[in-house]
């Protein structure tokens, strides 16, 4: 089953999805800069555009580009922001 998540009043969408390597999302994120908490490990993969990530315990923003990934530990919070519409593969442990 295929489910659709919606935040930041559809700034961002997703399709949740579960398949043989665990559970995903795939999304997109417009222009602004967004605070997404975690319940479980993230490994968040830009597809295309450019995401600037603010992770926990970082005092820096750090870019990724297509192809680039970063993780998040569960039960934290990270910020984000692109000046593009920017699509991403975010997979849960």
């Amino acid at each position: 089953m295929i489910n659709v998540n919606e935040y930041f009043e559809g700034s961002v969408k997703s399709l949740g999805y579960t398949s043989a390597e665990g559970k995903s999302t795939i999304g997109v994120i417009e222009k602004g800069e967004y605070e997404f908490g975690t319940s479980s490990h993230e490994t968040m993969t830009v597809i295309e555009g450019q995401l600037d990530a603010l992770l926990p315990g970082e005092s820096e923003w750090q870019s990724y580009l297509g192809g680039q990934s970063f993780e998040v530990e569960a039960n934290t919070s990270f910020k984000v922001k692109t000046h593009v519409q920017t699509s991403y593969l975010c997979k849960y442990k």
